[in-house]
């Protein structure tokens, strides 16, 4: 006779996470694994690390997803190596070693280098990204051992501060600190430094430090986040309003919230503005996003009036964890 089975009971869960990804994961799996220790029934991720980079991973829950899609334009900040003499066929460790070159280039000449990749630059996607063409990711032409044409897209490197390096003995290498904008791939980046120094090179290490307002201290780990019990895995999450950062912030009364948040424009003593975040004064909840034209305040994404009472009852963390099924 086979043993009852268990599901995890899921119940309505609000808020981010700040996940520290851990080494060997995808963006997905760590989010599954996440959604199913709150037991949530709703969760996604603002933009995806590769399974070889570590780090700041935002995970949204619950009424968070509408607002995912406003943290993919912030800035990141990584830190990185790169092995400098071997290229290798995917730009990182994963690939097999294509090409080995002798490393001569000397510290002065990595600094002037560095200085050349400042700015605005302009980079083509690698083949093993998940950037899509006619519908289909370029790792998978990429697995068919197919290359395609890639477009060139315009970055910008705000900082590339050289942590450590290493030129000489059998593991040559730079550390880098970068602070750049979204879009872009740092396997990239670090594949043409190690190009234009001469040598080629593949990244060997990735660590994604800052996402937006959000640092590697902030976040909490799966294995953290396993030990938990129930109470302290939902005080890990921060309010959903967290992705809203430098939004212009406007109250509604009780009447005004309730017809904004059935689409109604209100008119107010407002000035222009296209990010507004909306609250209810009593209780003060969130209740969406906005912009402000002509007096007008117009609706953007909205929480339900169900999933404003959640975030204020602060699901209880009593239910019991399992539920049996036969």
């Amino acid at each position: 006779m086979n043993a009852p089975r268990t599901r995890v009971q899921r119940r309505p869960v609000h808020g981010v996470l700040l996940l520290d990804k851990p080494l060997g994961l995808s963006s997905n799996q760590a989010l599954q694994k996440a959604k199913w220790l709150l037991r949530a029934e709703k969760a996604g991720h603002t933009g995806t690390l590769d399974p070889l980079a570590t780090g700041v991973l935002p995970l949204c829950f619950g009424a968070a997803t509408k607002f995912s899609q406003q943290h993919l334009d912030a800035d990141k900040t990584y830190e990185t190596t790169v092995r400098l003499g071997l290229k290798t066929s995917t730009a990182d460790a994963e690939g097999e070693v294509i090409e080995t070159r002798e490393v001569s280039c000397t510290p002065g000449r990595v600094v002037e280098v560095l200085d050349r990749f400042m700015g605005p630059i302009s980079q083509v996607p690698p083949m093993h990204s998940a950037l899509k063409k006619d519908g289909k990711a370029l790792y998978e032409y990429a697995r068919e051992g197919e290359t395609v044409e890639r477009e060139a897209r315009n970055v910008v490197i705000h900082d590339l501060d050289l942590l450590d390096m290493q030129l000489q003995g059998d593991a040559p290498f730079l550390r880098l600190r970068v602070r750049c904008s979204k879009g872009t791939y740092i396997r990239t980046l670090g594949e043409d430094i190690a190009e234009a120094l001469g040598c080629g090179g593949h990244l060997s290490a990735l660590r994604r430090v800052v996402t937006g307002p959000f640092e590697a201290s902030q976040c909490v780990t799966l294995q953290q986040l396993e030990a938990m019990d129930e109470a302290s895995r939902l005080g890990a999450l921060l309010p959903v309003d967290v992705l809203l950062p430098g939004y212009t912030e406007v109250s509604l009364d009780s009447d005004n919230a309730g017809r904004f948040l059935s689409g109604v424009r209100r008119r107010g003593p407002w000035v222009d503005c296209d990010q507004v975040v909306v609250y209810g004064e009593h209780p003060r909840a969130l209740l969406g996003t906005a912009h402000v034209h002509g007096g007008e305040l117009i609706p953007g994404r909205l929480l339900s009036p169900i999933e404003i009472q959640q975030i204020l009852e602060k699901s209880p963390a009593t239910e019991p964890l399992l539920a049996e099924q036969v």
